[in-house]
């Protein structure tokens, strides 16, 4: 007999990657010029040249073992002091080497953390729609209840009063991701002040520490001098899932931090359940070469630029054909509002253009899709005429 629940995730795949493989396929049969894939957050800008930099100087430079072999479970301390010295500067924090675990990517951030701080399976987790879809397979993963706070499709920021409303004493955490995904919206300094106070309020009245999970793998990809606030400044019970995928442009690496500031309650206790789950996952040594890359690459990020100039060409052609979108601040997805309730039916229309979209559904808000503009751009600008193709359809 084996988990049932396993059993689905595996053998059903989410839907940003059921549209992946499919446009891989249908790449093979129709031509990939051909094949406008928008699907996946899979970056194309490539990583700066420290990146190339640094993997050369540790293979010429450093013993095999050192870049190959295991580190502390918790990460390398010197990479995990380089961090403290950067977030501090970058910050004006306080931070230590025993601030950070180093781990896999965000995905076993959110993991680590979530198996971390749930301890019964009363406990609930809140997620704000838009989300990402794979919070509900995290947080089930660590035995707690999901609670969904519908968007506020007005302006993508929190609808406060509905955050209130799904607050409870069962309330383990709750989850953000600012600049987000897939709205590309960020969380504004009074969106941030305004959460901080709630949980605070809600924590002192339940009796029980309420967590911020600040899931961050698009901090710095921000456009038009937009300031994303650093939430632990804000709110003491905040604990940060970081990833370098987007910054640095190493999806496949799988490399990011989990930061435990000294401000939260208990937080050597936090920091030492940290530890215990990601031994308990299986988690324990981040990539070891990668720790280092990330070491003498502080700092730095792939040409943020290039994305703003898809964000502009794909906003500006969207909306003069008649699309009604949302501005992203970060991030490199559009929300696009589909031109039927159905929008899963609308990307399925898509689809029959070679157009892969996808429905925003599994993020919490129908009626919208999210397009990845983490691409070619020579692909956007043949996108329009599929784009036009398919708004005539509803014309």
């Amino acid at each position: 007999m084996i988990s049932k629940e396993m059993y689905e995730l595996g053998s059903k795949r989410s839907a940003i990657r059921e549209l992946f493989e499919y446009g891989k396929k249908q790449a093979e049969i129709v031509g990939s010029e051909n094949v406008f894939d928008f699907s996946i957050g899979n970056p194309t800008v490539p990583a700066p040249e420290c990146v190339k930099e640094a993997i050369i100087e540790l293979l010429q430079t450093s013993k095999s073992s050192e870049i190959h072999g295991y580190t502390s479970a918790q990460g390398d301390v010197h990479v995990r002091k380089g961090l403290a010295e950067q977030m501090n500067s970058t910050y004006n924090t306080s931070l230590g080497a025993d601030n950070f675990y180093m781990t896999c990517g965000a995905a076993a951030s959110l993991t680590i953390t979530l198996k971390a701080l749930v301890s019964d399976s009363e406990d609930e987790v809140i997620i704000i729609a838009p989300y990402f879809p794979e919070y509900k397979v995290f947080i089930r993963n660590a035995g707690a209840r999901i609670v969904e706070v519908p968007a506020d499709t007005k302006t993508f920021q929190i609808d406060l009063e509905k955050l209130e409303e799904a607050i409870t004493p069962k309330t383990k955490a709750v989850i953000i991701n600012t600049p987000n995904n897939p709205s590309g919206v960020v969380y504004s300094r009074e969106t941030i002040r305004s959460i901080s106070e709630l949980l605070k309020s809600k924590s002192e009245e339940y009796g029980s520490t309420v967590y911020l999970i600040s899931d961050e793998p698009y901090r710095e990809i921000v456009y038009d001098g937009v300031e994303v606030p650093f939430v632990p400044n804000y709110y003491d019970n905040t604990i940060v899932c970081y990833s370098y995928s987007k910054s640095l442009s190493l999806p496949g690496e799988r490399i990011g931090y989990i930061m435990v500031p000294d401000s939260l309650v208990n937080a050597k206790e936090v920091y030492a359940a940290v530890n215990g789950a990601g031994r308990s996952l299986g988690y324990v040594c981040a990539p070891s070469m990668f720790q280092k890359v990330i070491l003498k690459c502080m700092g730095k990020t792939s040409d943020i630029d290039l994305y703003d100039a898809n964000r502009k060409l794909l906003y500006e052609g969207l909306t003069e054909i008649g699309y009604n979108c949302v501005k992203p601040d970060g991030a490199f997805y559009l929300f696009v509002e589909a031109l039927e309730e159905n929008s899963r039916n609308f990307a399925e229309e898509a689809k029959k253009l070679n157009l892969l979209i996808v429905p925003a559904d599994d993020f919490g808000c129908p009626g919208y899709v999210r397009i990845s503009y983490c691409v070619d751009p020579q692909m956007i600008k043949r996108s329009f005429g599929a784009f036009e193709k398919l708004y005539n359809l509803y014309g």
